[in-house]
């Protein structure tokens, strides 16, 4: 879409049927569908995105349109404004729509900064919000980390690109090739809630090692060697391969999975760090009778340390009693 990026900065666009003005402040991103700027509104900064394919700027409003109808409005942003634009130089018409403008470090760059320890944390957000956009008949479709942004606090996974959003039961229209359960041969690229599931489970793994790598002859066993070769991926590799292999129906299944994962890795620290109570039961006694002997057993030892002080003097008195007679009976016998 060159002719969308080609906009000046500082260039003041107006609604041809809202007569709502914004001003270019700076490119944000670009892709192969249209080009998403940073402007300045009256209500504020706000992300607009022009494209030349009116009808793919309907359909992504349209899945704008179904994130705010979920429960908690966090997963894409804010729906403002859809026109076609008016502004001086234009060639040819195009179309726009407003959005807000979300704040907050990539993904893969906040998990840089803040350690491998959040990436469960906000995958279980991504699930809860790809099962509302499931629910509505929507597949993610381009899921990755250039597309998701950490806003907060407190710490919340957004999206910022729904480009790639594609109607259930259709094709994806887009992909990238990590994260695409085709590329690694599998499953096809029908919309459907495993092909979201596949792409958080890459989204994961991305995560992990802080890079996407090649694939090779093998891909499946190349796959499941890098899960079960990092320490974090090893904790919920049954999760991430069963979501590799399409054994999750819905989202909502898979966040459930991942949550007792976490339940039992907890329960089992902590009868790890926990002696049994009758290891400590048995450690205790010992001891407690080694060093505080019970009142009678002390009575008892005094006892039998008078009466051997007592044996003692008698054998004493005795012997001497037999050395004065022997003595006595000689002189008589000798001297006398």
């Amino acid at each position: 879409m060159n002719s969308a990026s080609n906009i000046p900065l500082g260039t003041m666009i107006k609604g041809k049927w809202h007569h709502q003005h914004y001003r270019i402040v700076k490119e944000l991103g670009k892709g192969a569908n249209g080009v998403v700027y940073l402007a300045e509104s009256p209500k504020g900064q706000v992300a607009l995105k022009v494209s030349d394919d009116s009808m793919l700027i309907a359909s992504e409003v349209n899945v704008l349109k179904s994130f705010s109808k979920a429960p908690v409005k966090t997963m894409g942003p804010s729906f403002y404004d859809m026109d076609d634009a008016l502004y001086p130089g234009m060639s040819e018409k195009r179309s726009f729509y407003v959005m807000e403008y979300v704040r907050g470090p990539l993904l893969l760059e906040f998990v840089k900064q803040k350690g491998d320890e959040w990436i469960v944390v906000l995958m279980i957000q991504l699930l809860s919000n790809l099962a509302h956009l499931h629910k509505e008949g929507w597949i993610f479709g381009d899921l990755k980390p250039d597309n998701l942004i950490v806003s907060g606090p407190p710490a919340t996974i957004r999206c910022i690109d729904v480009g790639g959003t594609t109607k259930a039961g259709r094709a994806i229209k887009e992909y990238t090739e990590f994260f695409d359960r085709g590329y690694w041969g599998f499953g096809t690229r029908k919309a459907e809630p495993s092909y979201d599931l596949f792409a958080l489970s890459m989204v994961m793994v991305n995560c992990a090692y802080k890079k996407e790598f090649k694939k090779g002859a093998e891909p499946e066993k190349q796959l499941y060697r890098a899960i079960e070769g990092h320490p974090l991926l090893k904790r919920y590799e049954r999760v991430l391969k069963a979501a590799l292999q399409g054994k999750y129906q819905s989202a909502a299944d898979m966040k459930s999975a991942m949550l007792k994962e976490g339940q039992l890795l907890a329960s089992r620290k902590s009868r790890q760090k926990k002696p049994s109570q009758q290891n400590r039961q048995k450690s205790a006694v010992p001891q407690h009778q080694q060093t505080v002997p019970s009142r009678s057993r002390v009575a008892a030892a005094k006892r039998t340390s008078v009466r051997k002080k007592s044996g003692g003097l008698f054998e004493t008195i005795l012997i001497l009693c037999s050395v004065l007679a022997l003595y006595c009976a000689y002189v008589v016998l000798f001297l006398l």
